[in-house]
């Protein structure tokens, strides 16, 4: 049996004697995965087909003695570290060449108290998962808008979702998180529990430790009135004209995005996505204005199901395999100039599965004060995004090349911030604009819990001291 070359987190390469490596894995409730291991393949996927990296080592973990197990030893021996929840971020920083993933996705307890409104879940969740556990209660807190995404990182970074309106973001709704910290401490971080740290979390992504169960508060959720209206692209400009107004409109109660998208059957289309969380005959009432626009194709509003309306947009970001390269900004207007871009960039989609999305932030989520978590972005404002996904790794070039031509067209008419989990990874210079006025208080966490950057595969804050 031969030594491991291992990349370091920092300097040269490490060499792990095998001995060090047998004892890690004796140590572990979950199994230590190496390249030709069966699983190693299917453990290093994740939703951005594009990232095909090979960590030499994988702990699959079991539970958080293996969380802490796995950040020791990487410390201890100088190794490159990536963490996987969910695997849903543009960047694939949950797998790392060469180095240890520390895999949370075989972590999914969850535990519901419907009588407190609470719940209690694993780091290794998906939304869809959660949602499945909480809505037999009729219960749910603010998700994705996409039911594969994981829990973890989408609240590390925020939380954009459908009851972001009316709830506020996922990280809004959090009560406290425990983490495995930089030196193998698991920390329980809440309002009056390590509130510096819990403060950082809420917004501040996967910098300080690796969080292995997340405490939200939940919401009746029952029936919701959701679908789409769909148009034939050629009335792209009107509808993106009706929609940015008919968005300033909304209630708390309901949420609006806007698609340029091609259709399941190949057709380019136009559509406005609503949902309405309250009773369904007022929220039929408040949809009639996106109802009555125009001559639609199709109107698939109806009264239906949280975990159907989390699940809404699934086909057309499936996990894996599909390529995928995107950029996004916020934008406080949708300008006729950004409308006239839209309209005409898109009529040159180089692929079908490619699309251009404006989801509204406001209602609860904007009135919250901008100091009070690390998401500091609290204006009613629209993400914006600029995705091409295709299939043929060759096509890339061209793929990349198109999303980011868009952007920098719309970028002119933008804000100049960003929601920091679609930010992809060769932007790290924008890392400032997504936390704005609060980033330098990050900085300074940054130093006291990770101030050697051992968790450094992410949107990072690098530490100064």
């Amino acid at each position: 049996m031969t030594d491991l070359r291992i990349a370091a987190n920092q300097g040269p390469d490490a060499i792990l004697e095998q001995a060090a490596v047998q004892d890690l894995a004796a140590n572990l409730r979950g199994p230590l995965l190496k390249p030709g291991d069966p699983g190693y393949d299917g453990a290093r996927v994740v939703w951005n087909g594009m990232i095909d990296r090979r960590p030499a080592l994988i702990v699959r973990c079991a539970g958080p003695a293996d969380v802490i197990a796995a950040v020791n030893f990487a410390r201890t021996h100088r190794l490159l570290v990536s963490v996987k929840g969910g695997g849903h971020n543009i960047t694939g920083n949950a797998v790392c060449d060469n180095g240890l993933m520390i895999d949370l996705s075989p972590m999914k307890g969850i535990r519901v108290d419907p009588a407190n409104r609470t719940v209690r879940a694993e780091a290794g969740l998906t939304w869809g998962e959660f949602n499945r556990e909480t809505q037999a209660f009729d219960l749910a807190t603010t998700g994705g808008v996409v039911s594969t995404t994981g829990i973890a990182g989408l609240t590390l970074g925020g939380g954009l979702g459908y009851l972001a309106s009316k709830h506020g973001l996922s990280c809004d709704n959090l009560l406290s998180a425990d983490l495995v910290t930089a030196d193998g401490q698991l920390l329980t971080a809440s309002t009056d529990r390590h509130p510096d740290l819990f403060w950082g979390l809420r917004g501040g992504g996967g910098n300080f430790g690796v969080v292995t169960s997340f405490e939200y508060r939940l919401h009746p959720v029952r029936q919701v009135l959701a679908g789409l209206v769909i148009h034939p692209i050629e009335q792209a400009g009107n509808l993106l004209r009706f929609y940015r107004d008919f968005a300033r409109t909304c209630p708390d109660e309901m949420m609006a995005a806007a698609a340029l998208m091609t259709s399941a059957e190949g057709m380019p289309i136009a559509a406005i996505a609503v949902s309405y969380i309250g009773d369904i005959d007022k929220g039929e009432e408040l949809v009639k204005p996106v109802r009555q626009f125009g001559s639609p194709l199709a109107d698939t509003i109806a009264s239906t199901s949280y975990i159907a309306l989390n699940s809404l947009i699934d086909a057309t970001v499936p996990y894996g395999n599909v390529h995928r390269y995107w950029k996004s900004s916020f934008l406080k207007q949708i300008s006729d100039e950004v409308i006239d871009i839209a309209v005409a960039r898109t009529a040159r989609f180089l692929s079908p599965m490619s699309m251009v999305l404006f989801f509204h932030l406001h209602g609860a989520a904007a009135r919250v004060d901008r100091d009070a978590t690390a998401f500091g972005l609290r204006d009613d404002q629209w993400d914006y995004d600029v995705i091409s996904q295709w299939t043929n790794p060759s096509e890339a070039p061209q793929h990349i090349q198109w999303t980011r031509d868009f952007w920098n067209a719309v970028e002119p008419f933008a804000s100049g911030e960003v929601y920091v989990n679609h930010l992809d990874a060769e932007e790290t210079g924008r890392i400032r604009a997504a936390y704005h006025h609060n980033y330098d208080r990050l900085v300074a966490l940054k130093n006291k819990y990770d101030p050697t950057n051992l968790f450094r595969l992410n949107q990072n804050i690098r530490p100064t001291v």
